[in-house]
């Protein structure tokens, strides 16, 4: 089946201004041209009948009536009707009897047996007026007007000026030839015009087909409802123009009323999108609070040339992008167990597959039961100390990892963490007790060495989950204890570390718990003390360290 073929939006454009401007020339062109004719007719009766007024108020017009000197009367008429370039000027008396005539056969006869109309109007009411008529002359306008005796003021006779249809039809032809020369100007211009306009609005498109920008449009709209961000655009005006499904439900705005084309002040009160309108400055992964929730926003200018036309912002609430950074803690965490498990295990298997192979079978089975004993006491105790097997297998792994790192894990055998709430979120408990377990065996591998050692303990009694970390390295400047878990805060070379004591501090924020940091004293070292109300009592709003 063949596709059928668009005609382009320019062709078309071009077209469509050129048939309307064809319309309303030739609209204009019929009006002006009945206009003018109908006006011209007027304006040849109206100077008829002020032609034939001024003929009967004539002194010499009047007493030739009265004197019914028919020679004079047509002398007189005569000679008015070529200086008033008039096709005729008839004269009769108060019977509408013909005293004057441009033909002489025609005088005396009734001036009704011309047209049927021997001037009652005139005759009786004592009426100028204007009338058309088809003489033996020929068709033309008729100005008559009635003849009054100066003394007593009785109707005396009639005047019957008339000038020729013809000569107003050469007069109409004559104005059209102008008329419709400028029309045809004016609708080549129009043509002109309509091809700079289809021109200028086809680049102002880009190039674009209707069809096209629909789909553009569709396309965009279905990305800006398919991304998992909130998104609102505002125009210079501060007036909202697009907003997508995931902004009114990270906002909580109904969906009921729309949203678009309202000001973007009466729909977020507390928003600054208007402060980069007026910087013209972007901003990026800012920390903002909108409705009572944390947000994280990216803000970007929009540019028509060097003039700013409107603001896009971007956002999402905070503590999804910390839940996505806690999952990647917690995978890596895993991954580091499992790499020193099996790096452990690797060693101690090429240990005792070493000893067999000397012949040494005690010494190998020895270092068997000792690593059964020591690694059963551990399992023992944290099935003892820590049913919750999440909990339990994050400190088994970290004890390999210490291990691996050629530390010791010493988990206190008094420890006691049985009465772990329902609710609490295992894997976010599991981050933070992994990032402050790491932090302690890099402290203490980088101050003591070989040999150093960590100790934890935990205990669940009274309405507080508490968590004590001990570790052997330098200890925490009093410089950075009020700044520790601020965001890019580290002790440690190098920019890539200042997340983990952040995020524990985002979680503390949430559950509305605390943590402690004190150093040791002169031996060195330091302790991390976590606190955990058993019930949650999140802060709407994370506070400083210090204020904590």
């Amino acid at each position: 089946m063949p596709v059928k073929r668009r005609t382009k939006l320019k062709t078309r454009m071009i077209l469509t201004l050129g048939l309307v401007s064809a319309l309303q020339t030739a609209f204009i062109g019929v009006f002006a041209g009945f206009y003018l004719s109908e006006s011209l007719y007027s304006e040849i009766g109206q100077r008829a009948l002020m032609v034939a007024k001024t003929v009967a108020a004539s002194p010499a017009i009047i007493r030739g009536i009265q004197q019914r000197d028919i020679e004079s009367l047509n002398t007189l008429t005569h000679t008015m009707a070529v200086t008033n370039e008039a096709l005729f000027i008839v004269i009769g008396d108060h019977n509408a009897i013909r005293l004057a005539h441009p033909s002489p056969g025609r005088i005396g006869h009734s001036m009704a047996d011309d047209d049927g109309d021997f001037g009652r109007r005139a005759l009786e009411e004592g009426e100028g007026y204007v009338a058309r008529a088809l003489g033996n002359l020929g068709e033309s306008m008729r100005g008559k007007a009635p003849v009054f005796e100066p003394s007593s003021g009785d109707i005396i006779g009639i005047v019957s000026v008339g000038y020729s249809v013809g000569q107003v039809e050469a007069t109409v032809q004559r104005y059209n030839f102008v008329l419709y020369g400028v029309l045809g100007v004016v609708l080549l211009v129009s043509i002109l015009a309509a091809v700079v306009i289809a021109g200028r609005f086809k680049r102002a498109i880009f190039g674009l087909e209707p069809e096209e920008i629909a789909g553009l449009f569709q396309e965009r709209d279905a990305t800006l409802q398919s991304i998992r961000e909130g998104i609102i655009a505002i125009n210079r005006h501060g007036i909202i123009t697009t907003v997508n499904r995931a902004a009114l439900t990270t906002l909580e705005l109904s969906t009921d009323s729309p949203i678009a084309g309202r000001p973007i002040l009466e729909v977020l009160p507390e928003s600054d999108l208007m402060s980069v309108m007026t910087t013209g400055t972007p901003d990026f992964d800012r920390e903002v609070w909108l409705r009572n929730r944390q947000m994280v926003v990216n803000r970007l200018p929009m540019r028509q040339g060097n003039e700013i036309i409107g603001v896009v912002a971007s956002f999402r609430l905070r503590n999804e992008l910390d839940q996505v950074s806690q999952q990647l803690t917690h995978i890596q965490q895993y991954a580091d167990t499992l790499r020193s498990q099996t790096h452990e295990y690797s060693n101690k298997l090429h240990t005792i597959a070493g000893l067999i192979q000397l012949g040494a079978y005690n010494d190998a089975l020895k270092l068997i039961g000792n690593e059964v004993i020591s690694h059963q006491a551990l399992i023992h105790l944290l099935l003892e100390a820590v049913p919750d097997p999440i909990i339990a297998g994050c400190l088994l792994g970290k004890h390999n990892r210490a291990r691996e790192m050629g530390l010791h894990l010493d988990i206190d055998p008094g420890s006691q963490m049985a009465d772990l709430p329902d609710n609490l979120p295992r894997d976010q408990l599991v981050s933070v007790l992994g990032n402050l377990i790491d932090n302690a065996l890099e402290a203490t591998r980088r101050h003591t060495g070989a040999n150093g050692r960590v100790h934890l303990s935990m205990t669940d009694l009274g309405q507080e989950l508490i968590f004590e970390v001990e570790d052997q390295g330098p200890g925490v400047a009093p410089e950075v204890q009020n700044r520790i878990f601020e965001k890019g805060v580290t002790s440690k070379a190098g920019s890539e570390h200042g997340f983990g004591l952040h995020l524990v501090r985002q979680f503390l924020d949430s559950w509305g718990g605390s943590i402690t940091v004190e150093n040791l004293g002169e031996a060195g070292g330091s302790r991390f003390t976590l606190y955990l109300p058993k019930e949650p009592t999140g802060r709407s709003r994370p506070c400083p360290p210090s204020d904590c």
